[in-house]
């Protein structure tokens, strides 16, 4: 088994192998308290006013193919991550 540490990971960039879309760089990670493993990568997508607004894309570590010397491939289809991007926006509303 290879061993990443988190600074490793987010040099590298993260592709969907279902469309091949450069999604971009981790920037975070959610983690199991429990057993201390790593459940998801966070992708941040846009760019917002100083980290508001910005759109991220939370891709399950079940959904990662392969982590390369360079990149991580993933299998999301583009709905999952466009739809997420949709669900954001209508929670942003405030009426």
């Amino acid at each position: 088994m290879e061993r990443f540490s988190t600074c490793e990971l987010r040099e590298k960039e993260v592709v969907n192998i279902c469309d091949g879309a450069r999604l971009g760089c981790p920037s975070d990670f959610e983690f199991n308290v429990c057993d201390g493993r790593i459940t998801a990568l966070i992708v941040p997508r846009g760019c917002g006013f100083l980290g508001f607004g910005r759109d991220d894309i939370i891709i399950p570590w079940c959904k990662i193919e392969c982590i390369g010397s360079d990149t991580i491939l993933v299998k999301l289809s583009p709905e999952e991550y466009r739809q997420r991007e949709i669900d954001k926006k209508k929670k942003k509303s405030f009426w």
